[in-house]
């Protein structure tokens, strides 16, 4: 069965930082494109940030480059999003995404606000 997991969300003020983690089992992260998404209220899902299978390559959303990093930890089979220099307009709920399983985790809420 696979599963994705977040957790790391919170409550923090602007400048802040937070470290997402989203925890999976059922396969291998490295064996997937790993994406993080973000909805805000009212807006469209979109991608933040993304993990390439094999060598790893990332790439992120204009609105977070220089702010944001992903890794992934393979022996915890977990994938992290840093957020630094946290922004009100980061605000939203945060998602995994398995591309090679086409699956989603249940979320983790972030919240930027003094």
């Amino acid at each position: 069965q696979v599963t994705l997991v977040e957790s790391g969300g919170g409550l923090v003020q602007p400048g802040g930082s937070l470290r997402l983690s989203c925890a999976a089992s059922g396969f291998t992260t490295r064996s997937s494109y790993m994406h993080w998404y973000r909805q805000a209220p009212g807006k469209e899902r979109e991608l933040v940030a993304f993990i390439a299978s094999g060598d790893g390559n990332t790439n992120y959303a204009d609105s977070v480059k220089g702010r944001f990093f992903i890794s992934r930890d393979n022996a915890k089979n977990t994938v992290y999003l840093q957020m630094n220099s946290l922004k009100p307009d980061d605000t939203g709920v945060y998602y995994c995404y398995a591309a090679a399983l086409v699956h989603w985790g249940q979320g983790t809420q972030v919240t930027v606000s003094s």
